[in-house]
């Protein structure tokens, strides 16, 4: 199992962050966009590190071109000499609409459209193909050598497309190299609804298991005193009550027989009642979505629910010093 970690502070602090990262043993470093632009960050890490994969996880797609994103993970992929991954998601269509100004129709179709269109791109800039993508959201079909990268040794990066849904995660395993679960998933929700729609993308596209990762953030409930263990519970709570709230991630919740609680959080998210919502995810339900325990039970019990199914992490265990955490990531390694 590969063991990623995010980038802690601001941009400025990227280089240091990720070159402490790759020294700690980490097999990546990622970038999130949330309050900031995710690529810059990984350019910076490119920098100071020479062996972690650099990842976005996620950038929004829909927020974006299939030209604009095979630019930057072209850029991205050279100047760091291979070990860019290009982590999309879809966002919901709030966000997309009222935020980003942008198009949003057939969430789905739309992602395994956009996925394809970079990939002729590519397929222009580094094989020499004419492009002529034509489909129902995109179409590119003007490529000069003025505009053609020349620094194209190292190919196209990776992409990884996050998923929750059986038709998104059904999209990434066709035409993606790895898919980002997001931690609102459960182990029943995992092996019961995940897997068979990788199956289903896997086959469409031709290709094994043994192509196509899966990279799994997962909750963990640990520290390395009570008073930091109850503040990491609130957190998780908390954050489980954020993402319960979605409508899109009702299903998650329903193949518990928690269906009910989905419309509650809702409601009390749009009357902003953020900490009250919390005090809904009792035990039961954070048992479920999350691993709890003192670390060392927590790493076993990750691996034990998840060791067959995930191929990389970035679960945070509360580690006492440098060396606990290497010693964590041998046992997840194991």
């Amino acid at each position: 199992m590969k063991i990623d970690s995010g980038l802690a502070g601001e941009l400025k602090d990227a280089p240091e962050s990720a070159r402490k990262l790759e020294e700690m043993g980490f097999d990546g470093v990622m970038s999130i966009e949330t309050a900031h632009d995710p690529f810059f960050p990984l350019l910076r890490a490119a920098e100071t590190t020479s062996r972690v994969e650099l990842m976005t996880s996620i950038a929004v797609a829909f927020s974006r071109t299939p030209m604009l994103l095979a630019n930057i993970g072209h850029d991205l992929n050279a100047f760091s000499g291979g070990r860019f991954v290009m982590g999309l998601g879809s966002q919901i269509q709030p966000h997309i609409t009222k935020r980003f100004s942008m198009p949003w129709s057939k969430p789905a179709a739309r992602m395994r459209e956009f996925i394809t269109a970079m990939h002729a791109i590519w397929d222009a800039w580094y094989e020499g193909k004419r492009l002529d993508f034509r489909g129902e959201f995109y179409t590119h079909s003007l490529m000069t050598p003025m505009f053609t990268p020349t620094d194209t040794q190292f190919g196209r990066p990776k992409v990884f497309l996050a998923a929750v849904g059986p038709l998104m995660t059904e999209v990434a395993a066709e035409v993606a190299d790895g898919v980002i679960i997001h931690a609102f998933t459960t182990e029943k929700y995992l092996r019961e609804v995940t897997m068979p729609a990788i199956e289903k993308g896997l086959a469409k596209s031709g290709r094994s298991r043994a192509d196509f990762e899966i990279s799994y953030p997962g909750f963990v409930v640990t520290g390395r005193n009570e008073k930091e263990f109850a503040a990491t519970k609130a957190a998780v709570c908390k954050q489980i009550a954020f993402y319960g709230s979605t409508p899109a991630y009702a299903p998650v919740l329903g193949s518990h027989g928690w269906g009910e609680l989905q419309p509650e959080l809702n409601r009390m998210s749009k009357e902003g009642k953020w900490d009250e919502m919390a005090t809904l995810i009792t035990d039961e339900v954070l048992d479920a979505f999350a691993v709890v325990g003192e670390t060392d039970e927590a790493v076993a019990k990750f691996k034990q629910r998840f060791g067959d199914l995930v191929d990389r992490t970035t679960s945070s265990f509360a580690a006492r010093d440098d060396d606990h955490r290497r010693s964590i990531l041998e046992q997840l390694r194991a």
